[in-house]
C-alpha cells in the first residue's frame, strides 16, 4: 500500500542510501534471491529519529526476504517475477518502480503506467490507498540517466511489464 511503502522507500532513498538509486536498487532488488515479504523499519537507517517517529508511531520490525520458504517438490527456490498477468494471481495490488527521478506507483486496478512520487518528496507526506487516487498516465516516461540506458528497477510490489521482482508487505 502506498501509505505504507511511500514513506519508507522515500526515506531509505534520502536517508539510508544517500540519494543513490542505484545503491537503493541494489539492495532492495539484486541483493535478494527470492523476494520481500516485509519491508521493515531497517529502512529507516540514518533516518532523523523525528521523522522515524512519525513514520513508525515508535514501532521498530525488521525487513523479511521469503528465502526461507521450502517448495513443494523440494527444488531450489526461483527468485519471484510478478509482471502485469501474474500480479493478480499473487494477489499483489500495487506497483514501484525505482526511476533516477522517483517512484513510480502503480495501481494494479488500472493497466499501464503509474504517476511518479519524485525522490525529495517529503517521507511524512500521507498518501492515499485507494487506486483512484492513482491513476494510470497515458505516455510513458523513459528514465533519463547519464549511465547506459537500462529498464526501469522496481522496488516493493509488483511491476507493470515484462518481468520484475517484487517485494510486498
Amino acid at each position: 500500500m502506498p501509505s505504507n511503502h511511500l514513506p519508507l522507500l522515500l526515506a531509505a532513498y534520502q536517508y539510508k542510501f544517500g540519494r543513490d538509486v542505484e545503491a537503493m536498487a541494489q539492495h532492495l532488488i539484486d541483493d535478494i534471491a527470492v523476494g520481500w515479504d516485509e519491508l521493515g523499519t531497517d529502512l529507516l537507517d540514518d533516518a532523523p529519529p523525528t521523522l522515524v517517529a512519525t513514520l513508525t508511531s515508535g514501532e521498530h520490525w525488521p525487513s523479511r526476504t521469503l528465502d526461507h520458504l521450502i517448495t513443494p517438490d523440494g527444488s531450489p527456490l526461483v527468485r519471484m517475477t510478478v509482471t502485469d498477468t501474474t500480479a493478480s494471481d499473487l494477489g499483489i495490488p500495487w506497483g514501484y518502480i525505482l526511476h533516477p527521478q522517483g517512484i513510480e506507483v502503480i495501481s494494479m486496478a488500472h493497466t499501464g503506467t503509474g504517476p511518479l512520487v519524485a525522490w525529495d518528496t517529503d517521507p511524512s507526506t500521507p498518501f492515499s490507498d485507494h487506486p483512484a487516487h492513482w491513476p494510470p498516465i497515458t505516455t510513458r516516461r523513459t528514465p533519463t540517466t547519464s549511465r547506459t540506458a537500462r529498464p526501469p528497477r522496481p522496488a516493493a510490489g509488483a511491476a507493470p511489464t515484462g518481468p520484475r521482482t517484487a517485494a510486498r508487505r
